[in-house]
């Protein structure tokens, strides 16, 4: 099965390795015919090889599902857009 892959915005840089990402979605609701934003903050590892002074906030990236790393992180960076 392939991994879930997710594109979002820097909202956090202040942790070592580790940046939050807020995912937006676009939901629609049946009965009233109206579209809405929701979001979500996923906590992603940033490998150490990519730098961590590379990523800032604000910034899209793209990352993707994988192994927990820790507790909150069970996702990676893969690139920034």
């Amino acid at each position: 099965m392939p991994k879930k892959r997710l594109k979002g915005e820097i909202i956090s840089d202040k942790m070592q390795k580790t940046i939050v990402v807020k995912v937006e979605k676009i939901k629609f609701q049946q009965k009233y015919k109206k579209r809405y934003k929701v979001h979500k903050k996923y906590k992603a590892h940033v490998d150490s090889s990519a730098g961590e002074g590379e990523y800032k906030m604000g910034d899209e990236v793209m990352i993707e599902e994988c192994k927990p790393i820790s507790k909150e992180k069970k996702w990676r960076v893969v690139s920034k857009i």
